[in-house]
């Protein structure tokens, strides 16, 4: 004869058994807290990163503008419009900035072209007019310097204005 052994369950108070509605809803909370601030990290981070590649680019053109002065035996320009936010490098088309910066621009007088134009010109034997332009988002800059005597162009980020 077989006897069947029933084991009786314990009764588990009703708290026990699992969340309440209150504390899911904490959880759901902290965990949209948390996706909020590293979604705002990230796309800040991603922000800085197009405004250092934007940087990178215009640091490019001015070296390009550079070659073709040395290339071509004949002086070259690099223009920037700061009321279009773009810059033309010779037989290039224009390149816009990114939104949402402010850029300062830097030169010899003689280079002015207006309140918010300007170039940096380039010799033959590498020299230029000079200066330096200045890509800024928020506290962040970066520099772009173009040396006078050398023409030589880098890129400098500055930590804080």
């Amino acid at each position: 004869m077989r006897h069947a052994v029933r084991r009786r369950r314990a009764a588990v108070p009703s708290a026990e058994r699992g969340f309440s509605l209150l504390e899911l809803i904490a959880v759901i909370v902290l965990v949209a807290i948390a996706v909020t601030v590293a979604s705002m990290s990230f796309s800040k981070s991603l922000g800085s990163a197009k405004i250092q590649a934007a940087s990178r680019d215009l640091v490019a053109a001015l070296r390009y503008t550079r070659g073709q002065a040395i290339v071509k035996g004949e002086q070259k320009t690099l223009d920037i419009d700061l009321e279009d936010m773009s810059y033309t490098a010779p037989g290039k088309a224009a390149v816009k900035f990114p939104d949402k910066v402010e850029v300062k621009l830097l030169t010899a007088q003689s280079e002015q072209i207006h309140e918010k134009a300007g170039r940096i010109r380039f010799y033959p034997d590498g020299s230029s007019t000079g200066g330096h332009v200045s890509v800024i988002s928020g506290a962040r800059e970066w520099r772009v310097n173009v040396g006078w005597l050398t023409g030589e162009v880098d890129l400098e980020e500055l930590k804080e204005r």
